[in-house]
């Protein structure tokens, strides 16, 4: 699926996509499971297509992509701490904005998908923006055009999955990851978030303790300087913000692609009924891959634990790095180094984007000792990073299709879709596609 130029019926389709009211798409959000090609075998909704399926276009997939995981700027980061100031709140670990928010701009998700033509990794969050809404205007159109390069195919064939429990659950065996369907997959790396956490905890002065097995972290007394050793954050509590952090992030990249889909015509929904560790790799069967990442079992553990495909999405913990002083160390580089939020040759949404990135407080030796020291406490009790809970997570995806309106008209009142579904193919393949 190669990059064109938009059409005459492309382009008067986006006209009219940038006209869309928010509220009808919020309004008129709803899940719309029945494709072009579909088929419900029994039941009261029996029902066979009389269509074939139709793969989105080009356009059309890059429309959902940059929606649910786009770039759109440079972040306004966090404007003042009193505690620290007059340096400014050096959290961040991405210095661009996306079209979702992510806690204290960490920005630890990024996406996968599948389609017709394969699988495909698109990562925005170290991209830098790619659209300045203060030197250009922020089109549908360039929003497309800046995010083409960003694709990176890892398979020629679609995501392989079984229909049939356990790999998709029950209700969705009909419907999901069918042909001409596209299937958006945010993954959150838990680990770095958590790391995160760790460094926004020991910026404000925290510590941690193992509530799990009642004990103190051994070391860290000698970081008195730096955090409250006699009124620690519980182990539990903080690997639990990070899952809920992270999650947010991919429940909200997946409701902004419901947006889109809503403005663009097509069918699709938000759901999380596939298996995640079939998703992730670790499945156990060796025809269902998945996307191929890495993953460990050990008796200490319910399930099974991903951590990552090497050189393409890799959980900042071993076996990606040698040890957790190591994965602080990179991700210190990430928010200091070239191109990170806190670097001053890092352009920026300020008059004075140098003096106003430059004025964070690196975090010192010290500091990252005392992050690595408690981070390298858990991998080693619990022998992996996080300790209680998973080390990359999946919790929505987004499945974008063309709806085949035969079925709404048959079985559904009026009102079952809105006008742009409706329009859709006239829109935007000039009238034609279905059959």
């Amino acid at each position: 699926m190669s990059p064109t130029q938009p059409t005459a019926t492309e382009v008067e389709a986006l006209r009219e996509l940038a006209a869309f009211p928010l509220v009808e798409a919020l309004f008129g959000r709803r899940s719309r499971r029945f494709a072009l090609g579909g088929e419900i075998p029994d039941g009261p909704l029996a029902y066979r297509s009389g269509h074939e399926p139709l793969p989105l276009t080009e356009l059309e997939r890059m429309l959902v992509l940059s929606a649910m995981g786009g770039t759109t700027g440079w972040h306004y980061s966090i404007t003042r701490h009193a505690r620290y100031a007059p340096h400014v709140s050096n959290y961040s670990g991405a210095a661009a904005g996306r079209t979702f928010p992510s806690a204290a701009g960490f920005h630890t998700a990024e996406l996968f998908f599948t389609d017709d033509s394969g699988v495909y990794f698109f990562p925005t969050r170290d991209a830098g923006a790619l659209v300045d809404p203060s030197t250009e205007t922020v089109t549908a159109e360039l929003m497309v055009e800046r995010h083409r390069e960003r694709l990176r195919r890892l398979s020629a064939e679609r995501l392989y999955l079984p229909r049939r429990e356990p790999y998709l659950e029950g209700h969705n065996t009909w419907c999901v990851n069918v042909p001409g369907s596209l299937l958006v997959i945010p993954v959150a790396d838990i680990a770095q978030h958590l790391l995160a956490i760790f460094c926004f905890l020991v910026q404000n002065g925290y510590g941690m303790y193992d509530d799990v097995n009642g004990r103190e972290i051994p070391g860290l007394e000698e970081f008195r300087g730096l955090v409250d050793v006699e009124e620690p954050f519980p182990l539990t509590f903080i690997e639990q913000y990070a899952l809920t952090e992270a999650t947010a992030e991919l429940a909200t990249a997946c409701y902004a692609g419901m947006l889109m889909l809503q403005a663009m015509g097509l069918g699709g929904w938000m759901f999380d009924g596939i298996d995640r560790f079939c998703m992730l790799g670790a499945s156990g069967d060796p025809e269902v891959p998945g996307l191929g990442f890495r993953y460990d079992e050990d008796e200490r553990w319910p399930t099974p634990n991903p951590t990552g495909r090497e050189g393409v999405f890799e959980a900042y913990c071993p076996p990606h790095y040698r040890d957790m002083a190591a994965a602080v160390e990179a991700f210190a580089d990430r928010k200091f180094g070239p191109g990170g939020p806190f670097h001053p040759d890092t352009p920026g949404a300020w008059t004075d984007s140098p003096g106003v990135r430059g004025s964070a407080q690196v975090h010192s030796d010290e500091f990252k000792a005392c992050v690595a020291l408690q981070a390298q406490y858990v991998l080693d009790t619990f022998g992996k990073f996080p300790g209680t809970v998973p080390t990359l997570f999946i919790m929505n995806y987004v499945q974008a299709h063309h709806l085949d309106l035969d079925f709404y008209d048959r079985f559904f009142k009026p009102g079952a879709y809105l006008g742009t579904h409706a329009a859709h193919m006239e829109k935007w393949h000039g009238g034609g596609g279905e059959d």
